[in-house]
């Protein structure tokens, strides 16, 4: 029954070997999704797909192949949509005690109460308790004040709908998105095959090697070792903090943990500095004067053997890479902060740049001068799965 899936999703791009199908036809026939449509998509998706990256792949093939499917599990009416998307009136009528029931409800009973509205309903309501409509204090809707509920059309406001009807909104797992702490994590391990293999008895399996060399024996098991990897990079990394970089606080904090728990570095120093980097670096993100050291002392101490993150969106008034800065508190030897990056360029080899997000500012534009000189004197990447994997390999790879 299930063949054309099949096809499908390999028609699309997913790898899915039969093997894996014939996993997932004996779970079924196990009974392991018990009818649950909803439960069916999870159990193809934990055996069907090896990677996180290919998520949005299966979920487009998914919904094409079995759209028929969710059209007879009940779609929301086009009307409906259009009504709540474009309402006439807006009301605001809070109620304490309605939103004290409502509390009350457990998941399985307002689904059942919104699948009886959707079949009783005819015309537009809006400000009401009872049907799908906005505002109000109806759980079915949007733009309410409802503490719960399913939320129809509209724009979240206030994230406390459990669930979103009419709307196919996937985790993105795409490796050209921005990435959270777990892929922070993912992209750090990459950095044990860019290593250096040290030289001591091969004792460490090689999977891949192996792999190859069992295929090449038509089937034969031939463990391949080979000599291990140490840790030996050592890594510093810059972050700008406060600012337009506030934004990127929990992305920054992120990446701080990831880093913190690895365990591929050999020595880790991390400094903090604000827009740009002066006579001071600091050891905390509130860039405190009594928690400070000397830039100098940094470049006269950290051998030229680290590599360097420096992690900024390079948003800056101009002046602050090419002329004196207030930040270094009135010195009559003021250096200008593109001089302070010259000199850190100068001393590390192996040094980039990594913005939290793209740049959004059209070239030639005032707020993103300071980004043109900044991306002229280093290599820039993006804080996405592709880009930091490419930042990691230009740090590792000694061509």
């Amino acid at each position: 029954m299930l063949t054309g899936f099949f096809y499908h999703l390999r028609g699309s791009g997913l790898d899915v070997s039969l093997n894996e199908w014939l996993t997932l036809t004996e779970a079924l026939d196990k009974g392991l999704c018990g009818g649950s449509f909803t439960r069916f998509y999870y159990l193809c998706r934990g055996i069907l797909v090896k990677s996180e990256a290919d998520f949005p792949t299966f979920n487009r093939a998914f919904l094409e192949y079995f759209e028929e499917v969710q059209k007879a599990g009940g779609q929301i009416p086009q009307e409906l949509l259009d009504w709540l998307n474009n309402p006439a009136e807006q009301k605001n009528n809070y109620d304490a005690d309605a939103a004290r029931e409502l509390l009350r409800k457990d998941l399985r009973e307002i689904q059942r109460m919104f699948l009886e509205r959707l079949q009783e309903q005819q015309e537009q309501h809006n400000g009401g308790s009872y049907w799908v409509g906005t505002g109000g204090m109806s759980p079915f809707g949007n733009a309410g004040n409802s503490p719960t509920g399913i939320r129809v059309g509209g724009q979240s406001r206030h994230r406390r709908a459990f669930e979103v009807a009419g709307e196919r909104a996937f985790e993105d797992f795409r490796r050209d998105t921005v990435i959270g702490v777990r892929q922070f994590q993912t992209a750090l391990r990459r950095l044990r095959q860019f290593s250096t293999r040290v030289d001591a008895p091969k004792e460490e399996l090689d999977l891949d090697a192996s792999i190859q060399a069992t295929g090449e024996q038509a089937g034969r098991l031939k463990l391949v070792y080979g000599r291990p990897r140490r840790n030996t990079v050592k890594l510093l990394l810059l972050i700008d903090s406060g600012g337009s970089m506030d934004q990127h606080r929990k992305l920054c904090a992120a990446l701080f943990q990831a880093v913190s728990d690895s365990s591929h570095f050999k020595d880790l120093k991390i400094y903090y500095f604000h827009n740009c980097i002066y006579s001071k670096l600091y050891t905390t993100p509130a860039c405190s004067y009594r928690a400070n050291v000397d830039t100098e002392w940094v470049l006269r101490t950290l051998g030229d053997d680290y590599k360097v993150i420096v992690l900024g969106d390079a948003m800056m008034d101009p002046y602050e890479l090419t002329g004196s800065s207030y930040y270094d508190y009135g010195r009559s030897d003021s250096v200008r902060g593109i001089d302070w990056l010259r000199r850190f360029r100068k001393k590390f080899e192996k040094m980039v740049w990594i913005t939290p997000r793209p740049m959004r500012y059209p070239p030639g534009s005032y707020w993103r001068k300071s980004y043109d000189i900044i991306s002229r004197e280093f290599p820039m990447y993006t804080l996405t799965m592709t880009e930091l994997e490419a930042a990691f390999k230009r740090l590792m790879v000694s061509r």
